[in-house]
């Protein structure tokens, strides 16, 4: 038996979420379907991040383990073969230790949330980016941004479904970058609540329209209160845009 460590890319618009659920197809599921069309198997694949509906990647990671005697290259080759018809692909195959794990193995995530900020109604981004037709100033959102860097209680920022353990996350980095229309922001820590990020990203925007000071975020965060919040950003603006690991064995 061998494990192989996956990079996936995908447009998460048709599909529930990375996990598999009873209400609809989702990554997992198909990737699952694409190995079993490529050698008979039946294994799990797991993720590094459990992303919701809608939300894309650009370098979500996963692992499989499979029997069939076969290199990293073909794995890689078979399975976009028999995921053509859908919106995933495989960037990268890898074979790896069997210590290697997608989701506890990881050292530390990022994410990017694509925002276009125009009056005029989107085309080819619909379902790709967060249309915000209001100016926005990006300088003021990038400043309040900062006072979500370090540890915090993150209640205010997590939804209320969230099943973590603790409320408490260290945020490494976040910043707000404007070219033309285009708003991105990246946010990069250990790992993330159940819809943090989108959390936050609502909470910057009423910052950037001008309806908060930028101090609302750092007294949204001391409030540990959901109903602190702002409102949540759609789903259709996330992306998980890579996941790091230390070294791995040789």
């Amino acid at each position: 038996m061998a494990r192989f460590k996956l990079t996936i890319e995908y447009d998460g618009s048709p599909y529930v979420g990375w996990q598999k659920q009873d209400n609809g197809p989702s990554i997992q599921q198909t990737i699952e379907k694409a190995v079993t069309a490529f050698c008979g198997e039946t294994p799990r694949v797991f993720g590094a991040g459990r992303t919701d509906t809608g939300v894309h990647a650009l370098g979500q990671v996963g692992h499989v383990d499979l029997q069939k005697d076969t290199d990293a290259s073909t794995v890689r080759d078979a399975l976009n073969y028999h995921l053509k018809k859908s919106p995933i692909v495989i960037l990268e195959a890898e074979e790896v230790d069997e210590e290697f794990d997608a989701r506890f193995s990881a050292t530390g995530r990022s994410y990017v949330y694509r925002i276009i900020n125009r009056y005029i109604p989107l085309t080819f981004e619909a379902g790709m980016a967060w249309h915000v037709r209001p100016d926005l100033d990006t300088d003021a959102m990038h400043r309040a941004a900062q006072q979500f860097v370090g540890k915090h209680d993150f209640t205010t920022f997590r939804a209320t479904a969230c099943q973590a353990r603790s409320p408490v996350k260290s945020l490494s980095s976040i910043s707000v970058l404007r070219d033309g229309v285009n708003i991105r922001i990246h946010v990069s820590a250990r790992s993330f609540l159940h819809n943090q990020v989108r959390a936050m990203v609502g909470s910057l925007k009423m910052v950037g329209t001008g309806k908060w000071p930028e101090i609302r975020i750092a007294e949204a965060l001391l409030a540990a209160d959901r109903q602190a919040c702002g409102p949540t950003a759609p789903s259709r603006g996330l992306y998980l845009e890579s996941v790091s690991y230390e070294a791995l064995s040789e």
